[in-house]
């Protein structure tokens, strides 16, 4: 059995097609998604999905892209955050890549998703693009190492996965590491330690080869999994349970 980490099943591309997402998955031995929230205003729709599927679960937090909306508030995240199906902070980080600027704002919002996790005791969620050194940094300043999680759709250096992991913290590989030219992040998927990696779709974005440019779904997974036996020369099996366990090992509160 496998796990889709990171998904985003409120989007309408995916919504609207619920019952054909849910038959995908059983096909491909996907038994479990985490909808992972990016907005407080898309949040209730997040939860509601998790609290309509029992192998659905939920989290809370404001991606770092969305400007000019309402802040988060480590008492109102805190609050949203004590659902039995929520069970990670975020997605919050850092991303220089969509934005440019004084991003303080940025900042400020990601140790605010932080001190969340560790007033809930659930883990966090971190996207990072091109701000790799800053994401470290605040992670270390501020503690993150005491609740843990996940650096999502991993695509930085073998150095920064290993910093994160020294943080307590797991690796998780999305469709990118199917992509011909994401030769870095192939090694990356290689050599870090079983124990310590996950898989996701981060659907409906970043459909995996043989799908790549189709809208992504939680059953494409496996071709992630797949991937990541292929480099690591061994099974499909071995990836499956491996990253099933320490989905549910991290994510304390989701249940099998």
């Amino acid at each position: 059995m496998l796990v889709d980490s990171h998904c985003h099943l409120n989007f309408p591309e995916l919504a609207a097609n619920m019952p054909a997402i849910r038959q995908a998955m059983l096909d491909n031995e996907v038994g479990h998604a985490l909808c992972v929230s990016v907005t407080l205003q898309d949040f209730p729709a997040v939860l509601a999905l998790a609290e309509a599927y029992p192998n659905f679960y939920a989290s809370v937090g404001v991606h770092p892209d969305y400007e000019d909306i309402e802040e988060p508030t480590v008492e109102g995240l805190v609050a949203l955050a004590n659902h039995p199906k929520v069970v990670a902070i975020g997605e919050t980080g850092l991303d220089y890549f969509r934005l440019t600027g004084d991003l303080e704002w940025q900042r400020t919002r990601f140790r605010t998703h932080i001190r969340t996790a560790i007033q809930s005791g659930k883990p966090l969620i971190i996207h990072t693009r091109n701000a790799a050194e800053d994401t470290i940094r605040i992670m270390r300043e501020e503690q993150a190492g005491q609740i843990g999680g996940v650096m999502h759709c991993f695509t930085e250096s073998l150095d920064v996965a290993m910093q994160a992991i020294a943080l307590g913290f797991y690796i998780s590989f999305s469709g990118i590491v199917t992509f011909k030219n994401a030769v870095a992040l192939k090694e990356v998927a290689k050599v870090i330690p079983l124990e310590r990696i996950l898989v996701e779709t981060d659907s409906p974005y970043l459909a995996p080869i043989p799908y790549r440019g189709k809208t992504n779904q939680p059953g494409y997974v496996k071709h992630v999994a797949e991937e990541i036996a292929k480099l690591r020369d061994t099974t499909l099996e071995e990836i499956s349970t491996a990253t099933t366990a320490n989905f549910f090992r991290l994510f304390k509160q989701a249940s099998l």
